[in-house]
């Protein structure tokens, strides 16, 4: 199938062949991808420009990184139980679904591309608190350099898609190139024998979002076999609240945590502040958590719960 390339793509070509900067480089490749036909005869010249693409933006941000020491716009510090990233399209409700699960208040709008830095918000979960953090929309053709890196970092990756979007595929495309680059895997999938160390294996949820604009579902059931069957999936409607309890409920449970409440000898056990550990910790990794001097004095403790008999 022929590539049916525009004038206007051949004039961006050509200025991308004469540009002197990394700047004046990617502002014709982004044009460029802009002005692409999107078709079957263009899926590996798409490919070959968004590798392209990928690298100079990677470039420039060596570059900056060797100018001085400089702010990394992209670093959210961690907090609460653990840390997920809102990653989607531009007007997929990533904003939305931060100020209805969290009390974070985020710039919502109509438009595309509101959210211009990572915005976090915490979400009550019971008596623990999940980070979430909203990012920059992502698209074929651009996504902000510092994304691999944050995503990379996290505990879980949300993907949020509108499921009443009518380029969902491409979308779910993008969003699936973006993981890849950020080196992470989904943990619903079995990672290959042959994986690189680096690759990390993280759990990755969708969120088919504005549900309420599909009473039928069919809409949900293409976004979630254009994302990927395996993944876990939830539709839901940040705007009316449809779906954000079972989605809560997820975002805590997929973390792989346990909530240990901690005791004083002689005293009640204080059941409103648990410690937050991942699954598996031990003893020892809680004293850690209580205080490095509890841990490192630590003869023996005692266990309710789990244990063979109260007090073990």
């Amino acid at each position: 199938m022929p590539a049916n390339l525009t004038p206007q793509y051949k004039e961006a070509e050509e200025r991308f062949r004469q540009a002197a900067t990394h700047d004046e480089k990617l502002e014709a490749l982004r044009e460029m991808m802009a002005l692409l036909p999107k078709h079957k005869g263009t899926e590996k010249l798409q490919a070959d420009l968004r590798r392209r693409l990928a690298k100079l933006e990677e470039e420039r941000e060596h570059g900056r990184r060797g100018a001085g020491h400089r702010v990394d716009p992209g670093h959210v510090r961690r907090e609460g139980a653990g840390q997920w990233i809102l990653v989607g399209p531009p007007n997929a409700g990533k904003s939305a679904l931060l100020r209805a699960l969290t009390h974070a208040h985020p710039e919502v709008a109509a438009y595309p591309f509101t959210t211009r830095i990572p915005q976090p918000g915490m979400m009550p979960y019971e008596d623990v608190q999940v980070q979430l953090v909203d990012t920059p929309a992502v698209t074929a053709e651009h996504a902000e350099p510092y994304m691999t890196n944050l995503m990379h970092g996290a505990d879980g990756i949300a993907l949020v898609l509108d499921v009443t979007a009518d380029d969902l595929e491409l979308e779910a495309l993008a969003l699936a190139e973006l993981l890849e680059r950020a080196r992470v895997w989904p943990a619903t999938r079995p990672l290959p024998p042959d994986a690189p160390s680096f690759v990390a294996a993280r759990p990755v949820l969708a969120v088919g979002n504005k549900r309420d604009l599909d009473p039928g579902g069919s809409l949900a059931s293409r976004a979630h076999q254009a994302i990927g069957a395996d993944l876990p999936f939830f539709p839901a409607a940040a705007e009316h609240g449809e779906g954000l309890e079972e989605l809560r409920r997820a975002l805590f449970e997929e973390l792989g945590r346990i909530r240990i409440y901690a005791k004083e000898p002689g005293k009640k056990p204080d059941l409103e502040r648990p410690f937050v550990l991942r699954r598996g910790a031990t003893v020892h990794d809680l004293a850690v958590a209580v205080h490095k001097d509890i841990a490192e004095r630590l003869k023996h403790a005692r266990i309710w719960g789990t244990a063979r008999f109260p007090g073990q």
